[in-house]
């Protein structure tokens, strides 16, 4: 289970999820997909089963509302758009249409984070986990790699309620020597340690604090490091005791600092087992250059380097200033 970076060829999310999808739909005809042009599901899901793919256009809004209303005559909506958009654009059609009724509409947001960082700032998803985690009875999943898409999208299908599935855009490096068993609301222990814990939540996050524990270890600071795959419900046990068992927490995302992984874990920490907890998230400007995703999100605040001194100074360490993962 434990993993190591950069160890085989990297398999694009929405290539994963849309064979996952088509896999579902074979075996559930009640399964629709919902597009808003967001291409490619026209080519494959689209061609596999053409009475069940509807493209309703850039029309976010609209698009839940027709889900919303598939699913309360007992079909299993799954629409497709990007997350900056499934969130902000058509909120209060999520909000209102699909979480009010509590209906079982699958929300598919793509291009998370920075991950269509090329894009602009309109395609930026930085602040959609804070939406998704404050409407309750919406299950929030965010996949460290393409293995695990697969055995997260069947958990969700089961679902009697609404679910939010953030993926990114760009392929990254597997996470996961073998896929574990993906259980709904429990977090996923990488790494043992009993120095300080990284709790990291999507693909570049997790890998980096990978490299970050790596790193830390050659100066005899052993970290846990914990994946977070479902965000709401919070898996708070978990939480408790890595904060109870080492010396505190680090958490890792690509979102901003407030409504996401940090500020759900700041909740837990407070109320049951107070413990020093630094946040390594998206801050300030992004996206002044045109780059990669990773070195954006990397100018933006969040790498290995950024995990590890944070890591340092929740044990006191007084190299944590300057702290790089080649040091």
């Amino acid at each position: 289970m434990t993993a190591a970076p950069d160890r085989r060829e990297p398999e694009s999310p929405r290539l994963a999820y849309r064979r996952a999808l088509i896999e579902l739909a074979g075996t559930d005809e009640r399964v629709i997909c919902l597009d808003s042009d967001t291409g490619g599901l026209e080519k494959t899901f689209g061609a596999r089963f053409p009475g069940r793919y509807v493209n309703v256009g850039i029309a976010e809004a609209n698009m839940f509302g027709i889900a919303a209303g598939l699913a309360s005559r007992g079909y299993l909506p799954y629409v497709h758009t990007m997350a900056t958009f499934a969130t902000m654009r058509a909120a209060e059609q999520l909000k209102v249409d699909i979480v009010g009724n509590e209906l079982p509409v699958r929300i598919v947001a793509t291009h998370a984070g920075l991950s269509a960082t090329h894009f602009g700032t309109t395609h930026y998803g930085l602040e959609d986990l804070a939406v998704a985690r404050a409407l309750m009875d919406l299950t929030v999943v965010v996949p460290a790699d393409a293995e695990e898409i697969g055995a997260a999208l069947r958990s969700l299908h089961s679902l009697p309620g609404p679910s939010y599935l953030r993926l990114g855009r760009s392929a990254t490096p597997a996470v996961h020597d073998v896929v574990p068993r993906f259980e709904l609301g429990r977090m996923v222990t990488l790494r043992p340690g009993g120095s300080v814990t990284l709790m990291a939540m999507g693909p570049l996050p997790v890998l980096m604090a990978l490299q970050a524990a790596d790193a830390l270890l050659a100066d005899g600071v052993r970290c846990r490091v914990v994946q977070v795959h479902t965000l709401s419900p919070l898996d708070t046990g978990t939480v408790v005791h890595a904060a109870r068992a080492t010396a505190g927490l680090v958490t890792v995302e690509e979102h901003r600092p407030r409504g996401g992984l940090g500020d759900a874990v700041a909740e837990t920490l407070g109320e049951h087992c107070p413990v020093p907890h630094l946040r390594v998230a998206v801050r300030g400007r992004v996206g002044t250059v045109v780059q990669g995703h990773r070195e954006a999100l990397e100018e933006a605040g969040v790498s290995a380097a950024a995990i590890g001194a944070a890591a340092l100074r929740v044990i006191g360490k007084p190299e944590a200033e300057g702290w790089t993962p080649d040091a």
